[in-house]
């Protein structure tokens, strides 16, 4: 028994993966629920406009579709990334398969997400990478400290038995062993428990947002892109300004230094419904992002870009982004990154039901 119309239109709308017809012309002549939801758009916004309506000039190759329309060939591509005009970036497996319909030859497009297992696998990865890292630097920063504080204790007895001419000596040994007392305590990191409390994150953003006016001379455009329905969440408001200044101090110091024309932050705020964060669903999830339309991050450090000392900019001690992950490691969110040339977008997830999670601990 053939099902109807209705019921295949059903099943094709059920589908997790999206479908999209084209034309001859490259003009989108069907799209199923799926489909919309990854142009992120109506089926009346799609009907008759053709794919480079949506899609960055380089995001699609227009020869290869028309050549595989020409000779009735099929393609499979995996893991590409499809970069839409709205900033958009999305990793998929493509497969086209050409049609023969009655309106004349078409192109199905069946686009399967695949964000979703590289972001969770990443999340791993990083997660595994900055614990053991961590914990590596940790283990060398003690094993310093313990020998630097007798270096600093002899040069202070020492200090007492000379005489004037000689003890810039011992105070160089003294001032010297300070400055990497103090390095080696920015290597571990913030010791404070956090002192969470009911605030709106917006105070906090406004702080930084205050405070990245005066740190260059460089005019920088701050854009506020704030949801005000966001409800109240249980945090450090202190420990979350720092997180996100040290990021936003990042954006600066590339925008700055790369001479990007007409240099723009912008710091945004979004719920999110239904988020794993830390092998923990979360009906709530508040999501701070802080994007800017500079040179993006080099490919040789994406991987490690939140290692403690790792670092692109001058004089840079590369300790920020590291603080930054572990500060909302505390609050049992996470820090994700997108980057590439004229757009790096750096999003932090705070759980909002954190207080709940806290009272269980």
């Amino acid at each position: 028994m053939q099902p109807t119309e209705s019921e295949t239109k059903y099943l094709l709308n059920s589908l997790n993966t999206a479908l999209v017809a084209v034309d001859e012309k490259l003009n989108i002549v069907y799209a199923n629920h799926a489909g919309e939801a990854l142009f992120e758009t109506g089926y009346k916004q799609l009907c008759g406009h053709p794919l480079s309506d949506f899609f960055l000039p380089t995001a699609i190759d227009t020869n290869r579709l028309r050549a595989a329309l020409r000779l009735g060939e099929d393609f499979t591509e995996n893991e590409i990334r499809l970069n839409f005009r709205d900033h958009r970036s999305v990793l998929v497996d493509l497969t086209v398969t050409n049609l023969q319909t009655i309106s004349g030859p078409q192109l199905m497009f069946e686009v399967k997400k695949i964000d979703q297992q590289k972001r969770i696998s990443r999340e791993n990865l990083q997660n595994a990478q900055h614990y053991a890292a961590r914990e590596l630097v940790r283990g060398l920063a003690h094993e310093i400290k313990n020998p630097l504080g007798g270096i600093r204790g002899a040069a202070q007895l020492l200090d007492k038995e000379l005489d004037e001419q000689h003890r810039e000596f011992t105070r160089m040994i003294i001032e010297q062993s300070d400055r990497l007392r103090s390095l080696v305590d920015r290597l571990l990191g913030p010791n404070a428990l956090p002192r969470f409390q009911q605030c709106n994150v917006h105070q906090a953003l406004e702080a930084v947002r205050g405070l990245m006016r005066v740190d260059s001379d460089t005019p920088v455009t701050i854009v506020k892109d704030y949801d005000p329905s966001i409800p109240d969440v249980f945090i450090d408001p202190d420990m979350i300004q720092q997180a996100v200044l040290n990021i936003a101090r990042n954006s600066i110091q590339a925008l700055v230094e790369s001479n990007t024309p007409n240099p723009k932050i912008t710091l945004m705020t979004r719920v999110e419904r239904q988020m794993t964060i830390q092998s923990k669903r979360h009906a709530l999830v508040v999501k701070i992002t802080i994007v800017d339309n500079g040179p993006g991050i080099p490919a040789e450090i994406k991987d490690t870009l939140f290692y403690p000392m790792v670092s692109t900019k001058q004089n840079g001690s590369g300790l920020g982004l590291s603080i930054s992950q572990t500060l909302i490691n505390h609050h049992g969110g996470k820090i994700g990154v997108d980057s590439h040339p004229g757009h790096t977008e750096f999003t932090i997830f705070l759980p909002i039901d954190r207080k709940e999670s806290s009272n269980d601990e």
